[in-house]
């Protein structure tokens, strides 16, 4: 089985997208790291082991909904994490979608203008 080990997600304001992953998902975020090229956070809740998660402004990485599609579950149902997205700053494309025995998906956009899936089971 095919498992990510890191995500990198572009941003173009990398506070502004720190507060929508805090705010929709529980996430907190290590320091940021800036080396006068890249500014660059890890998100994280807890001890977790799973796939890490980079928010990342650097000139020329540009968030895009044509990018990769990320699917994220963070141990909620969707009905639990779609009602938080818009407040957030983010917006919701497409709702909760099932996928049959693969579970439910909901499209959204964060605030840098990244489309991600939000996926239970």
């Amino acid at each position: 089985m095919l498992q990510a080990v890191w995500i990198e997600i572009p941003v173009k304001n990398l506070e502004r997208a720190i507060e929508f992953y805090r705010a929709v998902f529980g996430l907190e975020a290590t320091e940021v790291a800036d080396d006068g090229v890249r500014r660059t956070t890890t998100l994280y809740r807890g001890s977790e082991t799973a796939a890490g998660i980079s928010l990342n402004q650097t000139r020329d990485f540009e968030p895009s909904d044509r990018g990769p599609l990320v699917y994220l579950y963070n141990g909620e149902n969707i009905d639990t994490v779609l009602p938080r997205v818009e407040p957030a700053g983010g917006k919701v494309t497409s709702g909760k979608t099932s996928m049959g025995q693969a579970g439910n998906l909901a499209l959204v956009v964060d605030t840098e203008g990244n489309t991600l899936a939000l996926y239970d089971m």
